[in-house]
This record gives structure tokens, sequence and C-alpha cells, in this order.
């Protein structure tokens, strides 16, 4: 059956599927548990991005490249520590597949001990064309891949996961609603809290007033001079009162 290109760019390529070659930004994701990507990839903002052919994003189970029958990709730890090591192989053959077929900007490691993510980062990454987010699992992976692979460490705290899939699942959306077109009012991204180094300021929706608790009158007045200036004083006082090492830089 033929499907006419118009119904082609409504829907959204399978996870793991071999995608097209449209879209404006790539991200490849490399995993043992592609099955943990599949729904913040698939819905909302980033999920209607990839409708409109505005980023391809590819998700690869390393195990493609595992060793043995059983598709093997991590073995014992060298030294006295428990713990099992994603090998060396299965991710440098992947890794080497996808080179093979175009360029990348980056490959980053999504890794505890990597630079903490934020918006800055976001907007950095945001302008690349190909990137791939390697995702660690058990122990993490072997150093060699970090050392002759790897351009980039990114974290998104000072904590440890199961893996490294949903951290590349919260830096793919990053990333994807800052790029023009994924988001209907594009401004809408560049007032997001850290943008500026500051948060944001509280913000309000009809009704007026519910159960007695009642939206600020400024932002009822009508004067749009008013309610910025009202807005980057709250946004000032919430950044001093909640992230006051932001002021410093």
């Amino acid at each position: 059956m033929n499907i006419p290109e118009t119904l082609k760019m409504q829907q959204i390529p399978p996870i793991g599927s071999r995608c097209s070659k449209y879209q404006q930004m790539r991200i490849d994701i490399l995993t043992v548990v592609p099955e943990l990507l599949d729904s913040p990839l698939s819905h909302s903002i980033v999920g209607r991005a990839r409708k409109k052919g505005i980023v391809e994003i590819c998700v690869h189970d390393i195990r493609k490249y595992g060793l043995g029958p059983h598709k093997r990709v991590d073995d014992y730890n060298y030294g006295p520590d428990a713990g099992m090591v994603m090998m060396v192989e299965p991710i440098f053959r992947m890794i080497e597949e996808l080179r093979a077929e175009r360029e990348y900007d980056e490959i980053i490691y999504m890794s505890p001990d990597g630079e903490v993510l934020n918006q800055g980062i976001a907007n950095e990454l945001s302008l690349k064309g190909n990137i791939i987010l390697l995702c660690g699992h058990y122990k993490g992976i072997d150093q060699r891949v970090r050392d002759h692979l790897v351009t980039r460490e990114i974290s998104v705290g000072d904590y440890v996961l199961s893996g490294g899939e949903i951290p590349a699942a919260i830096l793919a959306d990053a990333i994807v609603r800052l790029i023009p077109g994924a988001i209907s009012d594009e401004t809408s991204a560049l007032s997001d809290c850290f943008q500026d180094d500051l948060l944001s300021p509280p913000i309000y929706t009809r009704p007026a007033d519910f159960n007695g608790w009642k939206v600020p009158d400024i932002l009822l007045c009508g004067d749009p001079k008013k309610i910025q200036a009202w807005q980057d004083e709250q946004a000032l006082e919430r950044t001093k009162r909640l992230r006051p090492y932001l002021l410093e830089k």
C-alpha cells in the first residue's frame, strides 16, 4: 500500500526503526533497554516535533552487536568492585555503524559524574545537527569508550539511576523543545526558567478568583509595562530566594 507523503509526515517512526532522512536534526540514542524510551519520545512536544519532521530520533538496541548466542553486552569488572560493566566492542561497533552513515557533532555519554545539565547546555545542543546519546547500564561502561569514543559527558544531577535512558529522555526533551517549530509559540521557550539565569515569575490563569485565592491585581491592570516590571521583580526575588548561585555568574 502506498502511503502519501503528507500522511507519512504525521506518523511517528517506531522506536528502533530505521528513520527517514528528511528531518532537520537527528538524535540517535544507544541503549540496552530501548523499551524504556517508547513513551517519553512519542508524546507531547517531542512526539509532535517528530510528527512534523523537525527532529529525527532513532533508538538503537546495543544488543544488536552483543557477543555470543545470547547477545551479551556486559562482563565482570576488572578489580574487586561488584557489578557488571558494559563491554567496549558492542558499543564501538554500534557507533562505527552510525558514523559510517553520517557525521556527528557530539557523542554524549549520560553519566552521573558528567557536567550537570543546565539550560545553557540545552541551548547549545539545540543548535547541533546530529548527536548520539549513549545510555549506560549496570555498573557503567568500559572506560575505554569514554576515553576514545565519547566527546562529552552529561549528568542530570548528583545521584545514580538504574541506567541512562531516563537522563537521555530528559536531555532530548530539553533540546527538542528549543528547536524552531517544536512549540507553536516559539517565544514561549525564550521565557522559560533559567534562560536569563533567572527563575520564572509566578504564573496564573482564569478564573481570577477561585475559593478566595486571587490573582495579583497587577496582572489584571492591562498595562504591559507594569506587568513586565512586576514579573521582572518577582523573577529576581524568586531567584535570590531559591537559586542564589545563579546571580553569582
